[in-house]
């Protein structure tokens, strides 16, 4: 199996969906990253020492899963779903042939993530079925989907740590925080981790629970034997 993980920014695919990616991998997966635009906006540095940085940033990250990432080198804060960004995506996903693409959600907060989102889904068309990810603190998100990353935390983090340039920590307790709340949504187990994503069903693409790695195991739901006077 091959899956596909897009990010906007080079440290996007960290943030929202590395927990999964190691749990594909660890199932023998095959996975491949590829980010949209080259993060020239992700500081108040020199542009171009900024976009160095922030790749060798990127390549340190996916190398924990032995992964090198693809560049699109688009301009940061700029992105739109325009042909040749459509026209990218879809060189990018007749290359790679994966069975499935994760990416940004639809309604997320940054236009450059919104943008990838329209435009990876009309690139796919019938080629690979989308999965998009949770949103940042999970704002406007309604889940279908949930798997464990408890056992891949650690890595999570550490990737997100490898981008330096972006104050990491802030956004190693975000993700943390919210992949404990979806753990507590989905009725995992006690100190359970989670991701969340949303699968809209297109045809010929129904159902893709065979595609994903568990969810949280679940708590046992009981029923309170406490008499009420």
């Amino acid at each position: 199996m091959k899956v596909l993980a897009l990010g906007a920014h080079p440290d996007d695919i960290e943030i929202f969906m590395f927990g999964t990616l190691a749990a594909c991998a660890a199932l023998g997966a095959e996975l491949a990253f590829a980010i949209a635009t080259d993060g020239a906006k992700g500081g108040k540095v020199d542009p171009a020492a900024l976009v160095k940085a922030r790749r060798e940033e990127a390549t340190e990250a996916a190398g924990l899963l032995g992964v090198t990432p693809r560049f699109l080198d688009f301009p940061d804060g700029a992105l739109v779903a325009d042909a040749a960004l459509i026209g990218a995506l879809k060189a990018l996903i007749s290359e790679v042939q994966p069975d499935l693409a994760i990416t940004h959600a639809p309604n997320d907060y940054h236009g450059d993530h919104r943008a990838l989102s329209d435009a990876l889904r009309i690139a796919a068309s019938f080629a690979v079925p989308v999965l998009h990810a949770d949103t940042l603190g999970g704002t406007g998100f309604s889940p279908t989907h949930y798997v464990d990353i408890s056992a891949h935390a650690d890595l999570k983090a550490k990737a997100i740590r490898s981008h330096r340039s972006q104050d990491p920590e802030r956004f190693v307790d975000g993700a943390r925080t919210l992949n404990a709340f979806r753990a507590r949504q989905c009725n995992g187990a006690p100190g359970a981790l989670a991701e969340a994503f949303r699968f809209e069903p297109v045809f010929p693409f129904a159902d893709i629970r065979e595609l994903l790695p568990p969810a949280p195991p679940m708590r046992p739901v009981t029923v309170s034997t406490k008499t009420v006077s």
